[in-house]
């Protein structure tokens, strides 16, 4: 197989920047002339060995930042984007947006931000939203949008967040379980925890500084609201310098995202960075093992695992997705190539959906994407009781996979034929950029592909994609 070059201009330049380097400087540093640099940054040339090995002698830096970062997640944006009829066959083509997202990111954004302002003013008036006739009304991204934007480009990893959790959870280690420890942790500051049955599942009160949850919640849950709340009382000013160079547009994205980030400090302090790391690479990714091990839910684990991209000690790269039974996405963060619909729900030939209809159980499936990349993707049904008789459920399926390269380091990959073509099903990201001329559930026409009708023949498809 062909070693793909790497073009990464738009990374090199990030990390010039970074240093306060010219390019001349910068060019110096890495022993090439200033011309190559030059070449190398506007993507007229690939990054080469020399470069690669400069940066990792020179300035420490992890190279395989350079294969990453947003372009993929940029071009895959820009697609679905770019779906949306009201663009008819003005669309470019592939090569252009990936031209795009590694040459002008930043204009990459700006055209999802306006794209996003226009859905947004769409379905305000298809719902007839009395917002257009509001005063204050302005087409931004919502609060929601924009967090979860924030966390996709992070790679869902916030380092400093991550190791502030992990020197907490050290600190935490020799006193007990996690949840009686993080109780004793904020019965030392003042604050007294009280359990019950009427309660939400976490109420605090600074007035009388007290905090009550509900007993019905899972143990591992109480655990995990009282980090959040410790991440809040004893973290406030670091989730405040990081939501300050995050620069939210508005008050309530702010808002979101603390709480997000303190959720976030509370599954990395149930599980630690390293200890987490080394025990999923012991149990080669067993979520039930790890799930007991540290006290956490099936669901936990399997977020976490997603997050473990620290630089210098990563972990292997895994997408993870929590649907609905409308097969809508709650939750998406990914490592991976694959990325997820950011409107809509996902692919119907995905696992993920049969979770539902076998409640308990572990399904994998072996997938390829149309770009050519194969997945092992492991689904799961997650069931949230309301704590008793006549309580709602909440019903959701999550999904945790990885490229197939890493096979041999999950437990659920060992009697699977990874070697043979066949065995890998199908899947896309969304109708509308999906490729796949002869799906049997494509439930609109793909973008780029022209469609034609016979009135007088009939396949599972109305119309023939050609």
């Amino acid at each position: 197989m062909a070693t793909q070059k790497l073009y990464a201009g738009a990374k090199l330049r990030d990390i010039r920047g970074r240093l306060g380097l010219t390019q001349k400087d910068f060019a110096a540093k890495l022993g090439i002339s200033l011309p190559y640099l030059n070449q190398m940054e506007n993507n007229n040339r690939p990054v080469s060995t020399t470069v690669v090995l400069a940066l990792a002698q020179e300035f420490g830096f992890d190279v395989t930042e350079l294969g990453q970062g947003d372009a993929e997640r940029l071009v895959t944006d820009m697609r679905e984007a770019l779906a949306d009829p009201v663009f008819g066959e003005a669309a470019p083509q592939l090569a252009d947006l990936r031209l795009t997202a590694s040459n002008a990111p930043v204009l990459a954004r700006a055209f999802l931000a306006l794209h996003r302002a226009y859905r947004q003013t769409h379905e305000r008036l298809a719902s007839l939203d009395e917002a257009l006739g509001r005063e204050g009304s302005q087409l931004q991204p919502s609060p929601w949008e924009e967090v979860r934007d924030f966390f996709h480009y992070c790679d869902n990893y916030i380092d400093a967040v991550d190791r502030a959790a992990e020197r907490f959870a050290t600190q935490l280690a020799t006193e007990g379980d996690l949840r009686s420890a993080a109780a004793a942790r904020l019965e030392q500051t003042g604050i007294s925890v009280r359990f019950t049955q009427d309660a939400p599942m976490r109420t605090y009160d600074p007035a009388r500084k007290e905090m009550v949850l509900s007993s019905l919640l899972p143990v591992e849950t109480q655990a995990f609201q009282m980090m959040v709340q410790i991440a809040l009382l004893r973290q406030n000013q670091l989730l405040d310098a990081t939501l300050d160079l995050a620069r939210f547009q508005s008050d309530e994205a702010r808002a979101i995202a603390k709480l997000g980030l303190a959720n976030y400090f509370a599954g990395a302090a149930m599980m630690p960075y390293k200890a987490f790391l080394s025990a999923a690479q012991e149990t080669r990714h067993d979520l039930e093992l790890l799930a007991a091990r540290f006290g956490a839910s099936i669901e936990q684990v399997a977020h976490r695992l997603s997050t473990l991209q620290r630089p210098g000690a990563k972990g292997v790269p895994f997408f993870f997705v929590r649907v609905d039974q409308a097969g809508t996405i709650t939750k998406r963060h990914s490592a991976t190539r694959l990325q997820f619909a950011r409107f809509g729900g996902a692919c119907p030939l995905w696992n993920v959906h049969r979770a539902f209809e076998t409640p308990g159980r572990f399904l994998r499936q072996l997938a390829e994407t149309p770009d050519g990349v194969r997945y092992i993707s492991l689904a799961h049904d997650v069931s949230k009781s309301g704590g008793h008789f006549g309580a709602p459920v909440r019903r959701y399926a999550i999904s945790l996979g990885c490229e197939v390269r890493h096979a041999s380091a999950l437990v659920y990959a060992d009697d699977l034929d990874v070697t043979r073509a066949s065995a890998f099903e199908p899947i896309g990201i969304s109708c509308r950029i999906c490729e796949r001329t002869n799906c049997h559930q494509r439930s609109v026409p793909p973008l780029e592909k022209k469609l034609s009708t016979t009135p007088n023949h009939r396949d599972v498809l109305p119309y023939k994609l050609d």
